[in-house]
């Protein structure tokens, strides 16, 4: 019998649907840390990670390669600078509280991705 060649899975990383909902879930952390009268939907933070940790399962990855990606610290690294990034086509600098606080009201107002986690 001949085996049939593997197809890789991309890193994680590269998986647009987990990786900019991860990115959703990281900014609300930084917005609900920076700012006073902003805080988290902690049960809806999880339930998200885990819809997430699930869909990344279902895609094939193991819970090593899940793990390995969440808590890397390139792969922090690179969702900061991805996460400031999304910020500044935002016309938000995160590191000015006063935008940052600005930008999350919005968020919850519209109910986004980032905005259903906050409130």
């Amino acid at each position: 019998s001949v085996a049939q060649p593997v197809m890789a899975k991309p890193p994680l990383s590269q998986v647009p649907q987990i990786d900019d909902a991860l990115m959703q879930v990281a900014i609300a952390d930084e917005i609900r840390r920076n700012c006073d009268g902003i805080s988290a939907r902690m049960f809806r933070a999880l339930a998200r990670l885990d819809q997430l940790k699930n869909k990344a399962k279902s895609l094939g990855y193991s819970k090593q390669e899940i793990e390995d990606y969440v808590t890397s610290k390139s792969e922090k690294r690179r969702m900061k600078a991805k996460a400031v990034a999304y910020l500044a086509k935002q016309g938000v600098d995160y590191q000015v509280n006063a935008q940052l606080c600005s930008f999350g009201k919005a968020q919850i107002k519209a109910g986004t991705g980032i905005g259903t986690l906050l409130r």
